[in-house]
């Protein structure tokens, strides 16, 4: 299996994303997909989001990262088959290989930033570049609610991709808003695709309810994984997955 190979079997044509999604991704560094996920998909990862939360109460998000003030849910990938297509959806992958090439899955978390709280300082975690060809990392916010003004939204700064800069090589404090910067608004079921050089972060929950979004995180196939996927990967995972969804997972 090679990456062209899986990506024809998973449907991604040259016509999988449009012109002005692939310059946004080059010159914005971020792009949003709408209509994504169906109110049904939604429904179902919502139930399934909160039985996991339930059941693993304070060892949540364990795998990878625990941060105060959210809900935190990792390793994804053998948890349900809803959320295989956070890794398989053919316009998310047309991205993903714009920016990258060749690549695999890092992890596939979940996140909800509580009222309240979910204030990020601005970062970027593939570090500063100014070459397209040294992009390493590509990120993408599954919306489950709406994304708005109130609910801790992720903010970007557009361009900063290819700035050579880190948040803080110019800003003294990196929670603070940064002129240019954008709030990515937009209602549930859509796919925000973000170069991880780009700067971005989550920003305050001021509603009543938690603002909940899944992150499916790539790097290049010669890069390290967030999440090992081969020392999680369960039997019955394998099982299910065929051949070029398993090459995106490295395993």
């Amino acid at each position: 299996m090679d990456m062209a190979t899986a990506l024809a079997e998973l449907s991604v044509a040259p016509d999988s994303i449009d012109a002005e999604t692939r310059s946004r991704l080059d010159r914005d560094g971020y792009a949003p997909l709408p209509g994504v996920l169906s109110a049904g998909q939604l429904a179902v990862m919502r139930t399934r989001l909160g039985e996991l939360l339930a059941a693993e109460g304070d060892r949540a998000g364990l795998e990878v990262h625990q941060e105060a003030g959210t809900d935190r849910l990792a390793d994804l990938v053998n948890k349900d088959p809803a959320f295989e297509v956070c890794f398989t959806s053919p316009r998310l992958l047309a991205c993903v290989a714009h920016v990258l090439g060749d690549f695999k899955l890092s992890s596939l978390n979940f996140r909800a930033a509580l009222p309240g709280q979910g204030l990020q300082s601005l970062h970027a975690e593939g570090g500063p570049v100014t070459d397209p060809a040294l992009f390493s990392v590509c990120n993408s916010i599954w919306l489950l609610d709406d994304f708005t003004a109130d609910n801790g939204a992720t903010r970007v700064v557009p361009g900063s991709h290819l700035s050579g800069k880190s948040p803080g090589d110019v800003m003294t404090d990196t929670r603070d808003t940064y002129p240019g910067e954008v709030l990515l608004l937009a209602p549930a079921g859509t796919v925000v695709v973000f170069n991880s050089h780009l700067w971005h972060g989550g920003t305050l929950n001021r509603s009543s309810r938690p603002r909940r979004a899944l992150h499916a995180y790539f790097t290049r196939r010669d890069n390290a994984q967030q999440l090992d996927q081969r020392k999680y990967v369960r039997p019955e995972t394998l099982a299910r997955l065929g051949p070029a969804a398993r090459f995106l997972l490295d395993v």
